[in-house]
Parts: C-alpha cells; structure tokens; sequence
C-alpha cells in the first residue's frame, strides 16, 4: 500500500467522495415505550417539516456517547438529523452512504422520501441522483430504534436503563461515518474476490451497472503483477486472474497488493492479500501450515465513543495492544466492526472472526429468521473481502434454541 487511505471504506474507494461527518443539527423525542411502531413515510415526512431541533450533535457519534457533544443514555426510539449538503453532480450519479445507524434509517432530501434501511450494523447507500438539486440541500435523517423488541438484533446494548453483567450503553441513530459520493452512469456496483495463494491466482466476481470496458490491474510494490481487460463488459462476470508475482498474507506478516477497477470512467481503488485458509484434523490451516490462534475477545466498545472509536489511533491501538501481548487476532463480539478497523487488521496481520449482534433476537419466533438471514448476508457481503477476516461465528451463546 503506497499510503494509508482515509476513505471510509478503504476497501471499496473512489476519489469522488465528500464527508459529511461533523456537525449536525439534531433532536430526540424522550418518550421511549416499550411497544414502539415504526412510523410510515407520510408520518416521517411531517416529523421532517415539524422537527424541533434542540441540540447539536457530531456525526458518527451516537446521542449517548461523551464525543457527541450531548451524552443523553436513557432509552430512546427516534432521533433526527438535518443538514444543509453542497451537491456538484456534473454529470453523475449521487450516492449518500451511512455506514451504520441503529436501527430504522429513513432519509428525507428536499422534502422528499429517498428510502429506508432496517438494520442496525450493515451499510446503507441511497441513490439520491433524481432528488438532489445543484447547490444547496436540506438533507434529513430519521432514526428508529427499539431495544428492547425482541425481533431487533441488539448486540450487547442494555436492555435495562443501566449498563449490568455484559450488557453496555445503547447506541441510537448514525455510528459510523455518513459521506457522498460521485459516480459515472455506467459503474461498478460491487466485486467479490477470493484468494488462491496455491493456484497463484485471484477471482473476481462483479457486479456491473451499465456497458463498457472492464480493465483490472493489481500491483505488489507498484510492480504489476495482475492486467486484464475486457472491452464489452456488462452485468454479472466473474474473471479468474493468473498473478505474476506471489507473496503470502500471514499473520504479523501482512503483504497487501494494490487492485485498481476501472470501468468505462468509473475507477475503484482496493487491495487484497493473497492467503488459502483450510480445517484439517482439526487444525486451522493458514497458506498451508497448521496455525494455533491465540485471540481475544474484542468488544468494540470505546470509553468516549460507545460504538465509535474517536479517531484512527483509537482504533489501530487494539490491535497494537493485543499482538504486544502475545495474541494473534480476535472474535469481534456482538458487533459489525468500522471498516476501517477491518483496514488496520488487513495491513498489520491480524486475524479476526467476524459476528454479528445477535443479541436481543427472539431464535424461537419464526419471524427472526428473515430478518436475522437479511441482516448478516448484508455483513457477509460487506466484510467478504478482507484477508484478515478468516471465519464466521452465525450466533454467540445460543444455548436455549
């Protein structure tokens, strides 16, 4: 990697982004019930147009953490948000990501209904082309959440007003980093890559948006050691790409190629590390050696953030804290961790399980299983291509079901 990427998502990189993290105006009903019901778009719609803002917050940081500015820890059902947004499409698509916020997430652009996600750990992007104007936007952002709803995935939030045992401060609304991003008409909607370091080689698995000429490039120390091109390109294709020069990802080790997707005008930047994972005899196998995991079991609970780490050295410090020890990786708990902490765990070869927050859901109500099943596919599809993410845990602790 030539430097390190302040993208939020640094695995899936364009040049065409804009943060919109940091100030926001903000306001919270304190009337949380037990039996809360999500509102319906009219209903969200006239919250939009009559919505008191009281405070101001700062994004990502959840109503409950100290680096919000407010630190209100009561229960909560819905809180909103409102800025005014400079858009410059030129020509391009508009897209408005929201890496995660807890639970229901409705946005509202100019007075008008882009979408919804349910979903309290997975990414959103909106596309928000036919409702954006050129200059400025009142964007508004509806947040719904209710833990204690036993078909609402929780993670270890408080059921209770208090954190007790192992269950900690709740975390309503945005918790990771909100951005815009500009992209051409014809674009790449998504790729999956999977590793072969004892076939030398990687495939590709792309979803295309549009007609045009697919070219990818990979670079091990700015050596090219992928190219490939495809001049019509459109819709699902899957490629499987010979490597020239081979080097292992492995733990403490972490070799990092450089991966460049172009697409008619549409440049995707991202990496990817070469390395086989295997179960042999009940060994772990990494790149063909049998691999004791000494790992730790990771919160990803901040003291001033709650969900949200206060800045990159917060983040990387974990890690740095845990191999100093000894360890060699860790079970991310109960939680979808920040992308970039996933970034951090790729460059310095720390191996990690992934999870997710099934805390709170009822496994006996036939109903949970779609939503869970929704849920973690969308975690699935996000975290698939990191190297250091090497397993899965579905569930934590089920014993009852």
């Amino acid at each position: 990697m030539k430097s390190i990427s302040l993208h939020p998502n640094p695995i899936f990189e364009r040049k065409g982004w804009e943060s919109l993290n940091g100030e926001w105006d903000f306001g919270f009903s304190k009337k949380a019930v037990k039996n809360y019901r999500f509102l319906s778009e009219q209903a969200a719609l006239e919250l939009c147009r009559q919505s008191v803002f009281e405070h101001k917050i700062n994004v990502p940081f959840c109503v409950e953490s100290e680096l919000s500015g407010i630190g209100y820890t009561d229960f909560l059902n819905s809180v909103w948000y409102k800025r005014t947004v400079n858009i410059s499409p030129n020509g391009n698509r508009v897209f408005l990501h929201i890496g995660a916020a807890d639970y229901k997430t409705t946005v509202i652009l100019n007075a008008k209904i882009v979408g919804s996600h349910k979903g309290g750990f997975t990414p959103m992007c909106f596309d928000i082309t036919e409702y954006a104007v050129d200059g400025e936007n009142e964007l508004f952002i509806l947040c719904e959440d209710n833990t204690r709803d036993s078909l609402i995935a929780g993670g270890k939030q408080s059921d209770r007003k208090k954190s007790y045992a192992c269950s900690y401060t709740r975390t309503t609304g945005i918790w990771q980093s909100v951005y815009i991003e500009y992209v051409p008409f014809d674009y790449v909607e998504n790729f999956r890559l999977t590793p072969s370091l004892k076939h030398k080689n990687i495939t590709l698995e792309l979803d295309l948006c549009g007609k045009g000429k697919l070219e990818i490039n990979a670079y091990l120390d700015e050596k090219n050691v992928v190219s490939s091109c495809i001049e019509e390109a459109s819709g699902f294709v899957i490629v499987q790409l010979p490597i020239s020069e081979v080097k292992a990802w492995e733990p403490g080790n972490a070799t990092i190629h450089d991966l460049e997707i172009n697409f008619g005008d549409d440049k995707v930047r991202s990496y990817f590390g070469l390395r086989d994972i295997a179960l042999e005899d009940y060994k772990f196998m990494l790149n063909g050696k049998s691999v004791f995991q000494r790992t730790v079991l990771d919160q990803g609970f901040y003291r001033r953030g709650i969900y949200t780490a206060e800045n990159d050295e917060e983040l990387k410090r974990d890690i740095t804290l845990s191999m100093a020890l000894g360890f060699n990786g860790a079970r991310l708990h109960q939680k979808v961790f920040d992308p970039r902490f996933l970034y951090f765990c790729d460059l310095m070869g720390y191996m990690v399980w992934g999870e997710y927050a099934s805390w709170g859901i009822d496994y006996s109500n036939p109903r949970a299983v779609d939503i869970f099943l929704s849920e973690w596919r969308e975690a699935l599809g996000r975290d698939y291509n990191h190297p250091a993410l090497i397993g899965w845990g579905r569930f934590n602790d089920t014993w009852d079901y």
